[in-house]
């Protein structure tokens, strides 16, 4: 029962998560380009931001303590040494990197960055090929996870 509801949490907490990213990659930031004048870009992207990376930051909880659960509990450990696995790798690495920009990259390092930014324009345009990178790696990894779970590979 414990596995079921471990699996219920983290697909929910990958479909939030990923899909607040496509969100702000694919609706927030060309709003943002659209409607702002290119100094003015980083100041409003960020006025919209805010209010998710808050929930970015708990469904990135959710979605690694329930993995790593799952992944206990089933006694999944193996797998990380199987290339045919190569999903699991990819899982875990987008969750540390994500993990790692919301709790440490974002608030400690890259706020202090951007308050002091003069080029607010340039900064904009490098946080959108960020972002857009990122939902990649996003979609690659789901799909290949979906994929593999269900004996794809």
């Amino acid at each position: 029962m414990d596995g079921i509801v471990a699996r219920m949490i983290h697909v929910l907490a990958v479909l939030f998560w990923i899909g607040g990213v496509a969100f702000v990659t694919l609706v927030a930031m060309p709003s943002v380009r659209a409607r702002h004048d290119p100094a003015e870009r980083l100041a409003a992207f960020h006025a919209l931001e805010d209010r998710f990376a808050a929930q970015a930051r708990l469904w990135v909880l959710l979605a690694g303590a329930s993995g790593l659960w799952m992944v206990w509990r089933g006694a999944l450990w193996d797998r990380f040494r199987d290339p045919h696995f190569w999903w699991m790798h990819a899982m875990v690495a987008l969750w540390a990197l994500f993990a790692a920009m919301l709790f440490v990259i974002e608030p400690l390092v890259l706020r202090r960055r951007l308050a002091a930014s003069t080029d607010p324009a340039r900064d904009f345009a490098r946080m959108e090929r960020m972002h857009r990178l990122l939902l990649a790696a996003a979609v690659v990894t789901v799909a290949g996870a979906v994929a593999g779970s269900h004996g794809f590979y």
